[in-house]
């Protein structure tokens, strides 16, 4: 029997309908949530998810400002643009696109925004609130993660969670939050990389299996426990001559195959994508009911 598809993208509409009622409010009391987006650079990628999530605010009806600079912009300048952002009013949410260009210190740059509109949840002082489970902001792949599998009848708590891959981006975090003493948590969470020993059986003992290595097609039907539930993070561009455009889009999980072992599975694309977009979305409603509250 095939799994229940996770979709992300129904996921995300019910929580953009939330997110509605959520501004109407605070725009009844004069507060439009602000996001600024800033790209530096002609990343094809990177120009893409910018473009989304700009869609994205135009669609809820926040404020939304997209700053867009040249790669030859020094490091002193995106430093003094995000003091900007940091001191305007109208912005609630500060989001700098990665990568930067090799020129400019990534850390440096995130540094430097406000952990009060740091929407990405990257500043070490969110990371340090997500790991000890204070109130901060959440990244918003792992954020949405965790709402995937709680919107979907998944519930996390004393499962065995298993995350293949460790970047600071989804993998330690989303393992963080999901091993978290509350509501929507409380799993055991195991994190295996490219240095784990026998990696497969390691995956076959899993629940919930998470898949953020970024390596195509890489988690096969033989990694996966009969009935286990999987979320498929990866987005990888393979070759495909027979695709209109000669190539497509795959995830870090043999789709095909794994859906007739497991239980509930992500597609990609339409899986983990949508939900990132909206968990941004929603952190900056969140910043500016905070600076609402703290006026």
């Amino acid at each position: 029997m095939s799994a229940k598809i996770i979709s992300g993208a129904e996921i995300a509409e019910q929580i953009r309908q939330e997110l509605r009622k959520d501004i109407a409010s605070l725009k009844e009391k004069g507060v439009t949530p602000g996001l600024a987006v800033v790209l530096v650079g002609e990343d094809p990628a990177s120009q893409s998810y910018v473009r989304m999530k700009g869609k994205a605010c135009e669609e809820l009806g926040l404020f939304s400002q997209t700053i867009v600079k040249p790669a030859d912009t020094s490091e002193e300048e995106l430093l003094a643009l995000i003091d900007s952002l940091n001191a305007d009013p109208r912005i609630h949410g500060i989001l700098v696109q990665l990568p930067l260009p090799k020129h400019i210190d990534e850390n440096k740059v995130i540094l430097r925004i406000d952990p009060n509109k740091d929407v990405d949840g990257f500043h070490p002082i969110n990371v340090g609130k997500m790991l000890i489970g204070e109130p901060g902001f959440l990244p918003c792949t792992p954020h949405g993660i965790q709402e995937m599998l709680i919107r979907s009848g998944v519930d996390p708590e004393g499962k065995h969670v298993v995350v293949v891959g460790r970047s600071n981006i989804v993998g330690k975090p989303v393992a963080a939050i999901l091993v978290q003493k509350r509501k929507g948590a409380n799993a055991t969470v195991t994190i295996a990389h490219s240095r784990t020993r026998d990696l497969a059986s390691i995956t076959r003992s899993a629940d919930i299996l998470v898949a953020a290595m970024g390596s195509p097609q890489f988690i096969k039907a033989d990694m996966v426990r009969e009935g286990a539930v999987v979320i498929d993070v990866g987005s990888n561009r393979i070759d495909d001559p027979s695709a209109k455009r000669g190539y497509r889009w795959v995830g870090d999980v043999d789709f095909e195959a794994v859906k007739e072992k497991a239980s509930a599975i992500t597609p990609v694309p339409g899986g983990v994508g949508p939900m990132t977009i909206v968990m941004l979305m929603k952190n900056t409603v969140l910043s500016a009911s905070r600076a609402l509250e703290a006026d």
